[in-house]
């Protein structure tokens, strides 16, 4: 048996191995982990409460951590043990382990990059609020409390044939007498009464998710006004059954539950974030009556209690297409009893309401320009089109963006390096970690590191790394690291950048080759969308995500993860998903605008398309070997510049459509 053990941490996703015998705490400490520990490791604050997690390579085995000792059984600390947790300090590992790093444990809460985008938007909710006053009953009247009701807002409001909800019924005659017989009553859709309040009320709220997976960002909302009133996130506990959309579908395959594991975990997830949303905004769960939310295919099966298995082969069928109308107490949320749940469309079973949302924010079936809208995640989601025409693709770039895969990499939190520049001469590096606004060689920064330390690199900074060590030459067209200077070190048989030296961080080759496969992966996928609609360029591109958001267009295209364009055309979309969301929670023409969108969009399949492994090889250098790049003329090395390649834009649009 060797001597060490492999140990990975969620949900960092940062991995080694340690010497068996060290303790959790120790081992976070060894690889950088975010692990919080007041009293130092003395069984005193319980700040370090861990969980045991799996990953499809390492299974939960409880033998791999060492049994609790009277450090734990009789533990008294600041902070309850929590059932089913282990101390940091006290739990040894003695075999290859995953450990769950609870936020509650974290010095740094994870920085989820996700906020609503929606500046202006015409509000018209799909839930309406209606006061009125009944008519006590007596004798002569003994109409029932919800005829009383219902016909009272027939009368002021002209609403007839209403439905009640069975929740709404049962309460409503505590509503009416607490009320000195008025009442407020919430219709959804014109038909549906939902909730019911004593007397005057005048705040009904709604909630708008995007459920990626690897984050959750919430939104709560006044569905009056349309204000904003708190915006949070939340890891997608789902992680720990896989970094990635297809492990996750394996685990359902290998587990009888595995299905409803990973739905009950992201729904607890869910509720949990409309908690901690209604308190930052001092409102009442009572007082949410809609929630909207998208998410790619399987995040949207596994939340709606969907079986996930089917979209993990071929022909990917969903188990539904349309828009997903439902009480919100489907998805387990505890809000106003008769509170509803709306689901975006998806378009097939790798295109999903995410994307759906996005197109809803971004609007490229509203205009004639031709827009190309990536939101570049785990799995990039692709949009090609105008008002025309769009076409739609999914490409599986894997988790390499979200830092997993890197040999430092980790995700966005504080202390991971966000920006990078190498002088092309000396190769010297300039970096940027998030939690500092300062670069590396301005005054102040080592206070920063000190405050924060740097604990690796995220994926806008390695995506930045990639690009300024081919501009400097030390990367080649074909993506090998070449020797040259004293920060490039032999690394085995091949050689790795020395980016930074205390903590060590460097940028070797197999971090070169997963970033080509991700960005390989995502350019045969737009690809395949140019070559169906008939075009070499496109007008604009819009990169929509959490990490889509942080990637400066520049990088991204000397890299060859875009496609050429003006860079002046190229700009962030932040969250257009979660921004899609909050457009359908406040308006219900716009439902019906992205389901009339959805039904036509062309799905084109990477899976089965034959062309997809031909522009995959083709896309593997830097930018790429098969089409140029005259927008980066001015950036790119004379002698790595890429062949010229065939002309397009709008004449060949216009060629096509003709």
């Amino acid at each position: 048996m060797s001597d060490t053990a492999r140990v990975v941490f969620l949900p960092s996703g940062r991995r080694g191995e340690v010497v068996r015998g060290t303790t959790v705490l120790d081992a976070a400490r060894q690889l950088g982990v975010d692990l919080d520990s007041v009293c130092g490791g003395r069984g005193i604050c319980g700040r370090c409460q861990v969980s045991q997690g799996s990953i499809p390579t390492i299974p939960a085995d409880a033998s791999a951590l060492s049994p609790p000792g009277e450090l734990e059984t009789g533990y008294r600390g600041r902070r309850p043990l929590v059932e089913g947790r282990r101390l940091g300090c006290a739990a040894a590992i003695l075999g290859d382990v995953v450990v769950d790093i609870p936020p509650e444990s974290q010095v740094h809460r994870q920085v989820v990059r996700k906020r609503p985008e929606v500046t202006s938007y015409p509000i018209d909710p799909i839930v309406r609020l209606h006061y009125v006053e009944v008519t006590r009953p007596s004798l002569d009247d003994a109409r029932s409390d919800r005829e009383r009701v219902a016909d009272a807002l027939a009368a002021d409001w002209g609403l007839g044939g209403l439905r009640f909800d069975h929740a709404v019924t049962a309460g409503l005659h505590a509503a009416l007498t607490a009320g000195d017989w008025s009442v407020t009553v919430a219709v959804h859709s014109g038909r549906d009464v939902i909730a019911v309040w004593p007397g005057f009320h005048d705040r009904i709220l709604g909630l708008a998710f995007d459920v990626g997976s690897t984050t959750i960002a919430g939104h709560l909302l006044d569905l009056t006004s349309g204000e904003v009133l708190a915006s949070a996130g939340a890891m997608n506990p789902q992680i720990r059954f896989g970094e990635d959309l297809m492990s996750r579908v394996s685990y359902a395959m290998m587990n009888e539950r595995g299905a409803e594991e990973m739905t009950w975990a992201v729904r607890s997830a869910l509720d949990s974030l409309a908690g901690d949303l209604v308190s930052e905004a001092g409102a009442s769960r009572q007082d949410v009556v809609d929630v909207v939310v998208v998410g790619n295919p399987i995040m949207h099966h596994l939340v709606l209690g969907f079986d996930p298995r089917p979209l993990g082969e071929a022909p990917f069928a969903p188990a539904v297409r349309d828009a997903y109308e439902s009480t919100a107490s489907t998805i387990g949320m505890a809000l106003a009893p008769g509170a509803r749940l709306y689901v975006l469309p998806i378009v097939a079973g790798h295109v999903g309401a995410d994307t759906m949302g996005a197109v809803l924010s971004e609007g490229p079936h509203r205009r004639q320009a031709l827009q190309l809208l990536v939101d570049v995640g785990t799995n990039a989601e692709i949009v090609l089109g105008n008002s025309e025409r769009l076409l739609a693709a999914s490409s599986p770039t894997g988790p390499a963006f979200e830092g997993a895969q890197i040999t430092h990499g980790q995700r966005a939190t504080p202390g991971a390096i966000e920006r990078v520049r190498i002088d092309p001469e000396t190769l010297e590096p300039r970096i940027r970690v998030i939690g500092s606004g300062r670069w590396s060689d301005e005054e102040g920064f080592s206070d920063d590191v000190a405050r924060i330390g740097i604990n690796g690199i995220c994926g806008s900074g390695i995506i930045e790394a990639v690009a300024e060590l081919f501009l400097a030459g030390v990367i080649d067209r074909d993506g090998v690291v070449r020797p040259r200077g004293d920060r490039v070190v032999a690394d085995g048989r091949t050689f790795a950048y020395r980016l930074w030296d205390d903590p060590e961080i460097s940028i070797t080759q197999n971090d070169v080759r997963a970033i080509q496969l991700a960005k390989a992966a995502l350019y045969a996928g737009t690809r395949l969308l140019m070559d169906r609609m008939g075009v070499d360029r496109v007008d604009e591109i819009r990169l929509a995500g959490a990490f889509g958001s942080h990637i400066d267009p520049k990088y991204a295209m000397v890299i060859g993860l875009i496609p050429d364009c003006d860079l002046d055309r190229v700009s962030a979309a932040g969250n257009a998903a979660g921004s899609g969301a909050i457009i359908a929670l406040l308006s219900g023409a716009a439902r019906r605008e992205i389901e009339a969108v959805a039904a036509r969009v062309e799905k084109v399949e990477t899976a089965t398309e034959s062309r997809f492994q031909e522009h995959f090889v083709a896309a593997m250098g830097f930018p790429h070997s098969s089409h140029d790049f005259p927008h980066l003329s001015d950036v790119l090395p004379r002698d790595t510049a890429p062949p010229r390649g065939r002309r397009g834009g709008r004449r060949s649009r216009e060629r096509s459509r003709r």
